[in-house]
């Protein structure tokens, strides 16, 4: 599947993966413009783990911080966990924080933002599952 180079103006949802977190940190101009305009219609999801991921809590972190504040930051819990185990089995791989973020993405139709587009679409791919992915 195509990685999307704007985000959809009618996604039912968007999830940040690592990466969107990691451009926010950086300071990074076009992801937090495009974190902007969202913020006009939705409240994009973090999932726990990814939060956990980046999370240093530090003073660096402070656009980091900013970019939080308007995202849900999503408890996953035993379904979604038992859930990115099986989609590990099936992609043929052991990183469940991808996983994851698959797993809450095509629960709720998301968009997934992120920097690591093959390794998301794997997981997808094995679930057999369509994936809509925005590159940041």
């Amino acid at each position: 599947m195509p990685i999307s180079r704007r985000p959809a103006e009618f996604a039912p949802a968007v999830v940040y993966d690592a990466g969107a977190l990691i451009a926010a940190e950086r300071g990074d101009r076009g992801f937090l413009v495009t974190h902007d305009e969202l913020l006009r219609v939705l409240s994009p999801l973090v999932p726990d783990v990814v939060l956990a991921q980046v999370w240093r809590g530090t003073s660096r972190q402070a656009k980091l911080s900013r970019v939080l504040v308007g995202c849900r930051v999503v408890d996953t819990g035993e379904q979604t966990a038992r859930a990115a185990g099986v989609a590990c089995g099936k992609a043929g791989t052991s990183d469940v924080v991808d996983a994851i973020v698959v797993v809450c993405a095509v629960a709720v139709e998301a968009i997934v933002f992120t920097s690591d587009p093959d390794d998301l679409q794997r997981v997808a791919a094995g679930l057999g599952v369509p994936l809509r992915l925005h590159n940041v």
